[in-house]
């Protein structure tokens, strides 16, 4: 993979965008690298490209194909020797803040507010560890997520290994999924899933399949499932439509996200109650990112890949931010809130 990460060392240096990125389950690596004037925003996404979405807001970046290198390489997992978990002390003021956010949230829940809140928290780490390492190190170590690398002036830079699809579309078909409830991977025992947990999952499934029903027909869900994603696992259900021939693919999107998997129920309402309690910006965390209207590696058009962007951080000089959450319902206990948030984090601490 040289060719790649030179390309990375050069365009970081530069300052120049790019998107480099390795799907679920696949080892081909793509990368496109723009020129100073490459990056665009863009609302209707109709463009063929990559994109890289905030939480909040109607305007996307957009890495637009037509004005990049493109190049795809093959690798053979492992690239880099991927560190065990690393032992860190919970910073006290830290977890009380985030155990007081899960508080009001539950608060609200409980007065009907809202049927779901997802909280999340920052944290920032410290690594002398360079950007080409740690993308080595995410390929093995998290070989069923998204795992990827995007530059640009406008956005930083973000690294990030998300297990969840936010949809794909190929030729007017789309498969989306509802992904929620958390528990740390046991290798000798089957994950047993809490009502908390199964209703959690079970409103995300239900707010996507009505989300879908304008703009789609044959709309299919299968039954829950574990479904593992680095060191924790998590309830999955696979959703597929039919695109209504009228409608466009940016509608569908626009009706998604945030999804409650991020956000919560009623959603609108729930993006205002975390800008106002979480006390801090989150940018392109629980936002959306992907190949738009092209698949890089085969050539095929009209098909597309989106991710919400989890498990994710921004990079700066040596230090890493981390963005971390979790779903609350009216169960929720804000001491084991915090500690599935710090589970979480382990995926990016692992590989900084």
């Amino acid at each position: 993979m040289t060719e790649i990460t030179d390309k990375i060392k050069d365009h970081l240096e530069a300052q120049l965008p790019f998107a480099v990125y390795c799907k679920p389950g696949a080892s081909t690596v793509t990368g496109l690298f723009g020129s100073k004037n490459s990056i665009k925003t863009t609302t209707d996404l109709s463009g063929k490209g990559f994109v890289f979405a905030p939480f909040s807001g109607d305007e996307a970046v957009f890495l637009p194909a037509a004005e990049c290198e493109v190049l795809t390489q093959h690798v053979d997992l492992p690239l880099a020797e991927i560190p065990s978990a690393p032992e860190f002390t919970v910073d006290v003021s830290t977890k009380e803040a985030f155990e007081e956010l899960v508080e009001k949230c539950v608060t609200a829940i409980k007065s009907n507010t809202f049927t779901k809140l997802v909280a999340s928290r920052t944290e920032t780490v410290e690594t002398d560890t360079d950007v080409d390492t740690i993308f080595r190190r995410l390929l093995p170590a998290y070989p069923n997520a998204f795992r990827y690398c995007f530059y640009s002036e406008m956005t930083g830079l973000w690294m990030g290994a998300t297990p969840e699809q936010l949809l794909q579309a190929n030729k007017g078909k789309i498969h989306t999924v509802a992904l929620a409830g958390t528990q740390v991977y046991n290798a000798e025992k089957e994950a047993v899933w809490q009502e908390k947990e199964q209703e959690e999952q079970q409103i995300v499934t239900d707010y996507i399949t009505q989300a879908l029903q304008e703009s789609c027909t044959n709309i299919t869900a299968t039954s829950p499932y574990t479904f593992r994603a680095g060191n924790i696992v998590h309830i999955k259900t696979d959703i597929t439509a039919q695109l209504k021939n009228d409608i466009a693919l940016s509608d569908v999107i626009k009706k998604l996200h945030p999804t409650p998997a991020v956000c919560g129920m009623p959603k609108e309402e729930a993006a205002v109650f975390l800008k106002e309690n979480e006390g801090y910006n989150r940018e392109f965390y629980s936002g959306f990112l992907g190949e738009l209207n092209t698949d890089f590696s085969s050539g095929q058009q009209d098909k597309s890949d989106l991710f919400v962007n989890l498990r994710c951080m921004k990079i700066k000089d040596s230090t890493a931010q981390l963005f971390i959450g979790c779903g609350i319902t009216k169960d929720s206990d804000p001491e084991k809130e915090f500690l599935e948030t710090v589970n979480k984090s382990i995926t990016m601490r692992r590989v900084l």
